[in-house]
């Protein structure tokens, strides 16, 4: 406990944005950057920070004006929030630090003057208000559920596609069967996939005595479960999301009307913390069950269709490395899906004897959406490749339009190619939102 002179209040001000910006890694990518600003400005904004208009006008000029701090991802254990984040993102407020203006990474003076802006001398109280908050690993993991709500509905249709190239079921998805258990999120995903596979000709080939299935397996039948399960986990954390990214996180707060200054711990990221954690573990699960899926369509025991779904297999290969691919990814977020809010480690000679590892848990959630998208990604190329050998029969007008979209992108396999290639084009047909069908 240092009491600092008045005469060193700037100074400190100063002081503290550049001994904080410790941060090291790799840069946020661009719409995580952008993400930190505009949610920094945006607590800054309700005025409980202490902070000038004038420094907070800089701060929402560096969105207006493409000049985006270049923030190093690791370094932040979420304890007085994202300080090293936060800080690398404040020195280019004072001239320091360095900025993206466009592609060109530039000093930050040197990057302010290039967008016709100045830097601002810190007034006391500024420097801490600029870096404490939660807003890096609110940014990242805000950004992340974005994605993984998107792959939800992904996951659907994957799914629907998978069924009907295996011949299998739609009975499990009877709304009746639901409305008896009643979760909300298992409703969601079984009237989607009810929407997906309606009036489906392929379905009604295999009906009656000729159907020799009992039960189709658990990662086709209980798709509503699991996907419906993912689906109420990515609504707590978008429940704590929404809150956070309009919250007062900062420390001290600043009562103006009752002419107080309040020193606390809403810097805390546990709430984040926790809900990215149960973030990471939800998606992880589309994931899981799509490989499984895959796996019944490329075993020839299972599908009933070639090996590896292509000709003269035993020259060919076809999509058995494939589906390896999407085992990798899924054993890989089984180790990222332990939990970064159950660790806790002392900092600041033991004063923050409590941390969250909120921003841990961003990076790791954020890892794990880009895993199960592209192992979404593998199952729709696999799902595609056994439709086109269920012909002439056709499947949902939905699925059908689906399987063409994806044809678009990617022929259909005859002989082995680079399979590489074709899943990046499924990953970018779905990162663009190009199979909303």
């Amino acid at each position: 406990e240092v009491r600092i002179d008045r005469a060193d209040l700037v100074r400190l001000q100063r002081n503290l944005v550049l001994s904080h910006a410790a941060g090291v890694g790799a840069p946020l990518p661009l719409p995580e950057a952008r993400a930190l600003v505009l949610l920094r400005a945006n607590v800054l904004a309700k005025g409980m920070s202490g902070i000038r208009e004038a420094t907070l006008d800089l701060l929402v000029e560096l969105l207006n004006r493409g000049c985006i701090p270049i923030v190093p991802e690791r370094g932040s254990v979420g304890a007085s929030g994202d300080l090293a984040p936060l800080a690398h993102l404040a020195l280019v407020l004072i001239g320091e630090g360095d900025a993206w203006v466009g592609a060109e990474a530039l000093p930050g003076r040197a990057a302010l003057a290039r967008v016709g802006l100045a830097p601002v001398e810190l007034a006391p109280k500024e420097g801490l208000a600029l870096v404490n908050g939660t807003q890096a690993m609110a940014a990242v993991g805000t950004l992340a559920l974005l994605r993984a709500e998107h792959l939800a509905r992904t996951a659907d249709l994957a799914g629907a596609m998978t069924v009907e190239a295996l011949l299998g079921s739609h009975r499990p998805f009877t709304e009746a069967m639901h409305l008896a258990r009643g979760q909300p999120g298992q409703l969601a995903a079984a009237a989607r996939l009810r929407e997906l596979l309606a009036d489906s000709p392929l379905n009604a080939s295999h009906q009656g005595p000729s159907c020799h299935k009992v039960q189709d397996p658990y990662s086709l039948r209980c798709m509503p479960q699991v996907h419906g399960a993912a689906r109420d986990g990515l609504a707590f954390a978008r429940g704590t999301l929404e809150r956070e990214v309009n919250a007062a996180t900062d420390n001290p707060l600043v009562f103006a009307e009752e002419r107080e200054i309040v020193s606390g711990g809403n810097f805390h990221g546990q709430p984040v913390a926790l809900a990215l954690d149960v973030l990471a573990i939800a998606v992880s699960h589309l994931a899981t069950i799509s490989e499984r899926r895959v796996e019944q369509l490329v075993n020839p025991s299972l599908s009933g269709l070639p090996p590896f779904l292509v000709p003269r297999h035993g020259l060919n290969s076809g999509f058995m490395i494939a589906q390896v691919t999407s085992s990798a990814l899924v054993s890989e977020n089984k180790v990222l899906c332990h939990p970064a809010s159950v660790d806790s480690i002392p900092s600041s000679a033991g004063r923050e004897d409590h941390v969250s590892m909120g921003m841990i848990a961003a990076l790791k959630a954020r890892q794990v959406v880009e895993n199960v998208r592209t192992s979404l990604a593998i199952e729709l190329l696999v799902a595609a490749q056994a439709l086109d050998l269920r012909a002439p029969l056709k499947p949902a007008a939905r699925v059908a339009e689906a399987q063409r979209r994806i044809r678009e992108v990617v022929p259909r396999l005859e002989e082995d190619r680079e399979l590489y290639r074709d899943i990046a084009a499924v990953c970018r047909l779905v990162d663009a939102g190009g199979l909303e069908v």
